[in-house]
């Protein structure tokens, strides 16, 4: 994939910039679309912010940040994704509300761009029925914060062409990112393994088998993981965990598979984790 290319993504929330971010970095040309301004104001200093962690930290230099802030345009017209060689679609994990945009994207796009979807769980052979060449559409599931997590997982829907797998795989180690191919099942890997194990913590908290912090540092002391799982649950969105949760309960007829109570109570109150300053843990 030449470096040259040129990178749509619809949807400038924590992922969608985390992408714009990643790409712009590694030397893509980036449009980033949204439907408000006041989204696309948020992006544009997040990823300020996180280039600036990452010169901070050595990882890259200013003249690198200053040069990767140049390669991202902002957008609220779908029209300006007309010349794009990959769209990706990064909205939230709604299945109607990616529907509609993957409706926009196949739309305008040119015949021969790439478009995917960042779903963290949706199934991708589904959301290809709106792709008007569902042989072009794949997944390209990213994991949050985009700047440090190095892996990507290509899904692999039934109509996905391998050479669209192919393009996939090669625009991901363009990025830096190492990628995983998948086929289309739901949770894919990662999270079938991580969000249930999340959920059950949860379980653990609502049963007052232990506290938050006892929780978490059980995980991180006993099992070696670098950051609990309600904390992790925390950084992830609550609100996103709980609808990964739906999607396997759905998806798979498992009851296993079935959300917390004190989940599903915590999303209700708007207690959403980080972004929204409160989850299981407080955030100043």
């Amino acid at each position: 994939m030449e470096a040259c290319e040129f990178v749509g993504i619809v949807g400038t929330g924590t992922m969608g910039s985390g992408i714009a971010q990643a790409a712009a970095l590694a030397d893509f040309r980036v449009i980033a679309i949204d439907v408000m301004n006041a989204s696309i104001d948020k992006a544009k200093a997040e990823i300020e912010k996180s280039l600036g962690r990452l010169v901070n930290k050595g990882t890259i230099t200013s003249e690198a940040a200053e040069a990767a802030t140049t390669r991202i345009a902002f957008s609220t017209d779908y029209n300006d994704l007309v010349n794009a060689d990959v769209v990706v679609e990064a909205a939230t994990e709604a299945a109607e509300l990616k529907r509609t945009i993957l409706r926009r994207i196949s739309a305008i796009a040119k015949p021969s761009a790439l478009i995917a979807t960042n779903t963290s769980s949706l199934s991708v052979t589904s959301l290809a029925s709106e792709i008007g060449a569902p042989k072009q559409f794949v997944g390209i599931h990213f994991f949050n914060p985009v700047a440090v997590m190095p892996l990507v997982e290509i899904v692999k829907g039934v109509e996905t062409a391998d050479s669209t797998c192919d393009r996939a795989l090669a625009l991901s180690k363009a990025l830096g990112k190492t990628p995983i191919l998948v086929k289309n099942s739901a949770g894919f890997v990662v999270n079938r393994l991580l969000i249930p194990m999340i959920n059950e913590a949860f379980f653990l908290l609502g049963e007052n088998v232990a506290s938050a912090l006892e929780i978490d540092q059980g995980m991180r002391l006993g099992a070696n993981h670098p950051m609990g799982r309600l904390s992790l649950a925390d950084l992830i969105g609550l609100d996103v965990c709980l609808a990964i949760m739906q999607v396997l309960a759905t998806d798979t007829g498992d009851s296993k598979y079935r959300a917390a109570p004190l989940m599903r109570e915590l999303v209700a109150s708007g207690r959403l984790g980080r972004k929204a300053g409160r989850g299981v843990f407080s955030y100043g």
